[in-house]
């Protein structure tokens, strides 16, 4: 699966960061940076996280 991002309505929040470490983290601008946009196995469950946890809706899965 692929995290996508929906970049305007990214608002810096930073929960997806703290459910998905190792996929995602907000740079020094408070911008949302994706390490990694393919995602499968445990990844995919913590990917699943960060989606849910975003109070903007501004990532997805596909």
């Amino acid at each position: 699966m692929k995290i996508l991002l929906d970049r305007p309505r990214c608002e810096g929040h930073g929960l997806c960061e703290e459910a998905a470490p190792a996929l995602m983290h907000l740079d020094d601008e408070g911008e949302l940076v994706l390490d990694r946009e393919e995602v499968d196995g445990a990844d995919l469950a913590a990917a699943q996280a960060a989606v849910r946890v975003c109070p903007v809706a501004a990532l997805s899965l596909r």
